[in-house]
């Protein structure tokens, strides 16, 4: 039987884009371990509608 890994695939949303009530939307799909990073991730990425870089939080 294959091993239940603890990576999972989350998705991370920008804030700022969110907030500014422009059309479209900034994520990425990244992995994380759920042994170690156990809550919510934040990560600052590249938001090429706002052509800056932003907060990206995790969403469900």
């Amino acid at each position: 039987m294959a091993k239940k890994g603890n990576r999972v695939q989350v998705i991370l949303e920008c804030t700022e884009h969110k907030e500014s009530g422009m059309p479209g939307m900034s994520r990425y799909v990244t992995t994380k371990n759920r042994k170690n990073t156990t809550g919510r991730m934040e990560l600052k990425k590249y938001n090429p509608i706002l052509k800056k870089v932003t907060v990206h939080k995790e969403i469900k």
